[in-house]
């Protein structure tokens, strides 16, 4: 695996080169010793998948508040998808910047999320899935979120959104009293 680093620290890029022959390919989804620089003594307690039917869906964008909060490994085992980390760490100088990368399973990229980064998705193909490994399990209470069209952050959306939930439609936008997540 080869890591790439992003404008935002902590967020990083595992590139990955699968082994392809006639049978088809093989790739390594996860080596600790190929990812410690970027995961350090971190552990994966937690693996999920998720399915997301309609082009032009957002699911995002989340987060847990500490001492809940987790890091994440996102990758795209089906169709592709425009993934956005937000940084919301307190007193971090990319604060409110983010970061995309469209994932897919030919590109074999994953993109690791630290701690204090939101999370979220654009499908861009029907059927897309992902796999999350992270670091922290899902702990009821402690989920957060922002506004996916927040004009403080100012995401931009390859695709007009189509389909959102009813959960993250009720995300409140960022008002001057946030002052970010002490991670």
């Amino acid at each position: 695996m080869h890591l790439i680093e992003t404008p935002i620290s902590g967020l990083v890029i595992a590139e990955t080169t699968p082994f392809r022959d006639a049978r088809g390919a093989f790739a390594r989804l996860f080596c600790d010793k190929e990812l410690i620089s970027a995961i350090g003594e971190r552990h994966i307690v937690q693996i999920n998948h998720s399915l997301t039917c309609s082009v032009g869906a957002v699911r995002g964008m989340h987060y847990q508040h500490p001492p809940h909060a987790e890091m994440k490994m996102v990758r795209c085992l089906k169709g592709r998808v425009w993934d956005v980390a937000v940084d919301l760490r307190q007193g971090s100088p990319t604060f409110l910047q983010w970061h995309a990368q469209e994932l897919t399973p030919d590109k074999a990229l994953m993109l690791i999320i630290p701690e204090g980064c939101a999370h979220g998705f654009q499908v861009l193909e029907v059927d897309s899935e992902l796999l999350y490994l992270q670091t922290a399990g899902y702990t009821p209470g402690s989920e957060g979120g922002v506004r996916y069209d927040d004009p403080a952050i100012g995401i931009t959306w390859p695709l007009p959104v189509t389909d959102l939930s009813a959960r993250d439609q009720q995300h409140l936008f960022i008002n001057n009293e946030f002052q970010g997540l002490n991670v």
